[in-house]
C-alpha cells in the first residue's frame, strides 16, 4: 500500500515532525551617544558609514495582513510562452533599476524606459527582458498614492515587461520632506496598493498596467532559473527594529537562504546597499550584518549577486570570501536624480583626485570595480544554469537613441561562484 500524502489528508504512515528552528535576534552594532549632533565623516576608502545614533523606523501598519507563503512564481506575472521561452533557451533576461521618480530631473526615467524599450524590440524573441524588477524608492518623496501615476505608471507605459519591486525609504516613510505638507498616508500604502494588490487588476492610474499581486513588501521570486529573495530595509536601512526583540525579517531571510534551490542562480535585492563610496550616504551597516549574520546561520549559503539601490550612481563592488569573489552592486541612478543631485564618489583628501577604479577599500576583501556617478542607468541580466551576466547602460541625457553597448558588463560563474571582468 502506498504511503503517498493525499491533497489536504494526512499520511498513513507514521511520521516524527522536525521541531522549528528557534528565532534568532540579529545582533546590531552599537549606537553612538544620543546627544551626538553631527554624523562623523567616513574615513576615506570606507564603504561602510557609522551607525546613526537615532535610526528610523516604520512598522508595516497592521491593516496588512502577512500572509504565511511570502513565495511568489514568476508563472503567475507573465505569458506561459515566456516560461516555454526560458525553459527551450536555457537562460531568461530581466532589467533592473532603483530610485525613479522623475521629479528632480528632466525626464530621465522617461529616457530610461525608452532606452530598456529599444533593447526589449531589438532583441531576439529568446533574449527579450521579460520583466522589470526595481530596486526601490518608486515614487518620491513619501510613496503617495496619487503620485503614481505620473512618477511610475507613465514612464514605464510602453515598456512590455512586468514589473515587479521591493519598497525602499522613500516608499515607507510618512515624515514630511523638503517642505512637503503632512503625508496623508500610513506607511507604505501606495506600495500596498499598486505592488501587494489582493489580485491583479486595472490602475485607477494607468489603463495599460495592471497591479502587482507581490504576497508582501520582503518577498521571494521563483523563476526557472533563479530565486530572487527581495528585502524591506525600511526607512534607516534595517530589516527589523532594533529597539525589539522580535526580528522577523532576519529569520525569513535565514529560512530563504536555507531552502533556495541549489541548482538556480540565488540573487539578493535589498534597497539600502552594504556598501557604497559616495561621499554622503555609504553603505549601511545593518545591511551588511543582516546579510553575513544570516549566510553563517544559513550554513554558509552566500547570494551569487546582491543588487541594491538608495545611493543615486551606479558602482559595483567584489568581496572576497574565502575562495570566491561575490559582486554587491549599486544602480540607484534610475531617473530621479538629475545631473546636480547625483551622489558623488568621495575625493582623495590627500590629493583631491578622484577615485580610479579598481580601487582597493578599507573593509577586507572589499574592492571597488567599476562606477559612474555622472548618467542614469538601468541593469539588464542574463541568467542561465551556469552564469549571470549583468550589463549596466547608460543615458547621456540628449534624448537621442542610445548605444546599444554596455558601460559596465561582468559574469558572475555559478559553478564556482567566482567573477570575471568584462
Amino acid at each position: 500500500m502506498s504511503n503517498k500524502k493525499k491533497p489536504g489528508g494526512k499520511s498513513s504512515s507514521r511520521s516524527l515532525k522536525k521541531p522549528a528552528d528557534k528565532p534568532l535576534q540579529m545582533k546590531f552594532r552599537a549606537k553612538p551617544p544620543g546627544n551626538s549632533t553631527s554624523k562623523p565623516r567616513r574615513p576615506f576608502g570606507d564603504p561602510v558609514a557609522a551607525p546613526k545614533p537615532h535610526p528610523g523606523f516604520a512598522a508595516i501598519p497592521s491593516s496588512n495582513r502577512q500572509p504565511s507563503d511570502l513565495s511568489y512564481d514568476l508563472s503567475m506575472a507573465v505569458d506561459s510562452s515566456v516560461i516555454d521561452a526560458i525553459s527551450h533557451s536555457g537562460q531568461m533576461v530581466f532589467f533592473s533599476v532603483g530610485d525613479t521618480g522623475d521629479i528632480n530631473g528632466t525626464g530621465f526615467t522617461q529616457d530610461l524606459a525608452r532606452q530598456m524599450e529599444d533593447l526589449y524590440n531589438s532583441s531576439p524573441a529568446n533574449m527579450k527582458p521579460a520583466w522589470l524588477y526595481h530596486l526601490g524608492d518608486v515614487v518620491y518623496f513619501n510613496g503617495v498614492t496619487t503620485d503614481y501615476r505620473d512618477q511610475f505608471y507613465d514612464p514605464y507605459k510602453f515598456l512590455n515587461s512586468t514589473i515587479f519591486a521591493i519598497p525602499g525609504n522613500h516608499d515607507g516613510q510618512v515624515i514630511v520632506n523638503k517642505g512637503d505638507p503632512p503625508d496623508p498616508e500610513p506607511s507604505l500604502k501606495g506600495f500596498f496598493a499598486n505592488f501587494c494588490d489582493k489580485k491583479r487588476r486595472p490602475s485607477q492610474s494607468s489603463p495599460y498596467r495592471l497591479t502587482m499581486d507581490q504576497p508582501w513588501p520582503y518577498w521571494v521570486l521563483n523563476t526557472p532559473l533563479a530565486t530572487i529573495i527581495g528585502l524591506y530595509s525600511n526607512v534607516d536601512g534595517s530589516l527589523d527594529n532594533w529597539k525589539e526583540n522580535q526580528h522577523p525579517q532576519f529569520n525569513w531571510l535565514i529560512s530563504q537562504l536555507k531552502t533556495a534551490d541549489k541548482q538556480k542562480a540565488l540573487i539578493l535585492a535589498v534597497h539600502h546597499c552594504p556598501f557604497s563610496l559616495d561621499s554622503d550616504h555609504g553603505g549601511y551597516g545593518d545591511i551588511l550584518d543582516a546579510i553575513d549574520q544570516a549566510v553563517t546561520a544559513s550554513g554558509n549559503r552566500h547570494p551569487d549577486l546582491v543588487l541594491s539601490g538608495h545611493v543615486h550612481n551606479y558602482q559595483r563592488f567584489s568581496r572576497k570570501i574565502g575562495n570566491h569573489a561575490y559582486p554587491y552592486v549599486v544602480a540607484g541612478n534610475g531617473g530621479y536624480a538629475s545631473v546636480k543631485t547625483m551622489h558623488k564618489l568621495q575625493l582623495n583628501p590627500a590629493t583631491g583626485a578622484r577615485i580610479t577604479a579598481p580601487f582597493g577599500t578599507t573593509q577586507h576583501g572589499v574592492s571597488l570595480e567599476s562606477y559612474n556617478e555622472s548618467e542614469p542607468g538601468f541593469l539588464r541580466l542574463t541568467v542561465s544554469r551556469t552564469t549571470i551576466k549583468a550589463e549596466y547602460f547608460i543615458n547621456d541625457m540628449s534624448g537621442a537613441v542610445q548605444s546599444p553597448a554596455a558601460f559596465d558588463t561582468f559574469i558572475v560563474g555559478l559553478a564556482k561562484k567566482g567573477v570575471a571582468g568584462k
